[in-house]
């Protein structure tokens, strides 16, 4: 009898699945292969619960950190120049910026799974879009992409 329980708690254990986030990068770049300056690529992600995002910077003047997400709890900043591993674990958009180059419409936006705070994103957004001297439409394109 203890034969047999070892040989189906053995083969419950091969037999469930084992799931994995996947893994995307954004590199921030100074400019990138297009000649465009000051940018995320790609600048729109679409990820699912459990993804990691890695945020790779070019060179040590670049960082990412999030201005809008779903919750506090969300909400990320990484170290300038550094590259960091973000998994997100909460469903929704989040927009996020260079903090020293958002001035020069250095923005992005990675939605998670269902856009549940699309409305609240894009009207958090709005305010603040005076304040972008450069690449003043880059935002607004990624937001058109929020399915």
């Amino acid at each position: 009898m203890n034969k047999i329980l070892v040989f189906v708690s053995f083969f419950a254990f091969i037999a469930s699945p084992v799931t994995h986030g996947a893994e995307y990068t954004i590199d921030a770049v100074t400019t990138d292969a297009k000649g465009e300056m000051m940018v995320f690529n790609p600048g729109y992600l679409k990820v699912e619960v459990g993804d990691t995002v890695i945020f790779k910077p070019s060179d040590a003047s670049h960082n990412a950190e999030s201005f809008v997400s779903p919750s506090a709890e969300s909400a990320f900043i990484t170290a300038m120049g550094e590259t960091v591993r973000i998994t997100f674990s909460q469903e929704g958009i989040y927009l996020y910026k260079c903090t020293p180059h958002f001035v020069l419409g250095m923005v992005g936006v990675i939605q998670v799974g269902k856009a549940v705070n699309r409305d609240d994103a894009i009207s958090r957004w709005k305010p603040m879009e005076a304040a972008v001297s450069m690449n003043q439409g880059r935002m607004a394109s990624y937001l058109e992409q929020i399915n």
